[in-house]
């Protein structure tokens, strides 16, 4: 007899793409015996990987684990077009630590020794060292993630790998797999989002009374705090992180035990792998459990949201950036250029944040319509659920990270936006506050005002003064701030000195004070609030 001792690994990372799980299952050490065929089948096959490339199929098919009913075997056409495992490999950490769970459950349950529960989990973390050290060979006759990581366990431990899948069906397993890698997703995606928050409160720290055109309609509407601005990107930004945290915990429901569809008569406990596994619960019902994909929907929409937010800042940033407006300037750091044109400078991330919105949407849609017209349960449709969650994530991902790149390498031109601020009659609307405030501080000193107007000048009067002072302005070609005392009382005679207090866009944000407003004191109440929240210095 010769024994092998297979390293274990000390902790599981749940995604390819973000940090590790803190839900490990990890076995007491424990040596594994095998004999000395067991020994040849153990080196030959070590051989054949070190030799082989990744994702290369074996010549010659073997018999499926589901073949047992079947005479003859697939087709090359429907192997190559059924397998899964060109995308579905990504799920491999989470379907060693779901099978970690299910086999510790089992051993609890009497339903295998714990002889044969250690042995498992032993080649569990054997095949997870040999993904990760890229000698593992995927193999598409072996279908799925599933089924090459349980005909690779056989083929390294023998027999008591044939008793991991007790009480347990792909159905069940891929659901749970993805669930846990949707939860992976969510926690990266929200940690990004916390990242691009902090580089927009940042920008809005190095921008302090910085006063830019707000816009409607694309249209010159009202002056604005450029802090203010960015802060309602960071809004934003905070309902998407809650969407996904909303999401998240209707994701955390465990389906690992529901089987294909009914259950199992097994003296199975699925609390015990939902409480291993970091789940909530488990799932209520079994054919929900292994049927329904409105998590995933969700995700997505979620996502979608986040990418129009994203897509419309892009879409900002990229005018601004513009010759027409002039109102930014990136480094070079987070710029291109053209293969024909010497001077371009443009501004491409931000262009393909907008663009890759697109494809997120895309993403959203083709699982809707995917899921749309299934009947109970599962449907081998649902095969097509993960190339679109994994593309989504993907590009939020790579779409939240480059924007706070941007931020982190953008300037604004002070005195290119001060120059353009005069044009558009910006402080209109303060004018027309300043009637509405004039009249009831007047009617108290003027009996005859007082008479006709009881209440004050109503809004909608003081908007057509205003909106008439505005032709009067276009007539002269000059601003508000420009016209005379005279020719403002020749269209109302309520018009005062002060008026000029009101006039002009600084003096228009200093009359802002309605809660969450442009004005001054309550964007750095805003600024506070956020610095507080992300634990942000202004010592940065």
């Amino acid at each position: 007899m010769e024994s092998l001792l297979i390293s274990s690994s000390s902790s599981l990372t749940t995604s390819p793409i973000f940090s590790s799980s803190k839900h490990a299952l990890t076995p007491k050490p424990q040596n594994l015996t095998f004999n000395s065929n067991a020994r040849l089948v153990l080196l030959t096959c070590a051989a054949q990987q070190m030799n082989s490339p990744p994702s290369t199929a074996a010549k010659e098919k073997e018999v499926k684990l589901w073949g047992g009913r079947f005479e003859e075997s697939v087709t090359d056409a429907v192997e190559k077009f059924t397998e899964s495992i060109s995308f579905d490999k990504a799920l491999y950490k989470q379907d060693i630590m779901g099978s970690k769970a299910h086999a510790s459950m089992l051993a609890k349950q009497g339903l295998m020794s714990d002889s044969d529960r250690d042995t498992i989990i032993k080649g569990l973390d054997e095949i997870q060292r040999q993904i990760e050290a890229g000698e593992f060979v995927w193999r598409t006759d072996r279908e799925d993630v599933h089924m090459n990581i349980e005909a690779a366990l056989t083929d390294l431990v023998g027999e008591p790998a044939k008793k991991l899948h007790t009480a347990r069906s792909r159905n069940d397993q891929v659901a749970t797999d993805f669930r846990l890698w949707c939860r992976d997703a969510i926690d990266g995606i929200i940690s990004r989002i916390k990242n691009l928050q902090i580089a927009m409160v940042e920008l809005a720290l190095q921008n302090e009374g910085l006063i830019v055109p707000g816009y409607t309609h694309l249209q010159r509407a009202q002056p604005v705090l450029l802090q203010h601005l960015l802060l309602a990107y960071v809004e934003q930004l905070e309902r998407d992180a809650g969407r996904l945290l909303d999401c998240r915990a209707r994701v955390n429901f465990c389906p690992l035990g529901a089987c294909a569809l009914a259950g199992t008569g097994l003296p199975i406990d699925r609390f015990m792998t939902s409480d291993a596994l970091g789940f909530t619960a488990p799932m209520r019902n079994s054919i929900d459990a292994v049927s329904d994909r409105d998590f995933v929907l969700e995700l997505l929409s979620a996502n979608s949201i986040t990418a129009v937010h994203l897509s419309r800042l892009g879409e900002e940033w990229v005018l601004w950036a513009s010759e027409e407006f002039g109102f930014l300037t990136p480094s070079d750091k987070v710029s291109t250029g053209s293969s024909i044109m010497p001077q371009k400078k443009n501004p491409d991330p931000m262009e393909l944040v907008r663009g890759k919105s697109a494809r997120v949407i895309g993403d959203l849609v083709s699982l809707l319509v995917l899921c749309k017209g299934l009947p109970h349960a599962y449907n081998r449709d649902l095969q097509e659920d993960k190339e679109p969650v994994f593309d989504s994530v993907k590009a939020i991902v790579g779409m939240l990270e480059v924007s706070a790149e941007f931020a982190q390498n953008v300037s604004f031109n002070r005195e290119r936006i001060q120059k353009a601020l005069p044009a558009g009659h910006l402080d209109a609307t303060t004018l027309a506050d300043y009637l509405v405030k004039k009249a009831s501080d007047f009617i108290f000193e003027n009996w005859e005002l007082r008479l006709q107007m009881r209440n004050g000048i109503p809004f909608r009067t003081s908007h057509d003064i205003v909106g008439r002072s505005v032709a009067l302005c276009v007539s002269r070609n000059c601003e508000l701030q420009d016209l005379s005392l005279d020719e403002l009382n020749s269209l109302n005679p309520i018009f005062d000195k002060d008026v000029y207090e009101y006039l002009g866009v600084e003096n228009s944000i200093k009359k802002f004070r309605s809660y969450g407003s442009t004005g001054s004191e309550c964007v750095a109440g805003q600024l506070d609030y956020w610095m507080d929240k992300l634990s942000i210095s202004r010592e940065r």
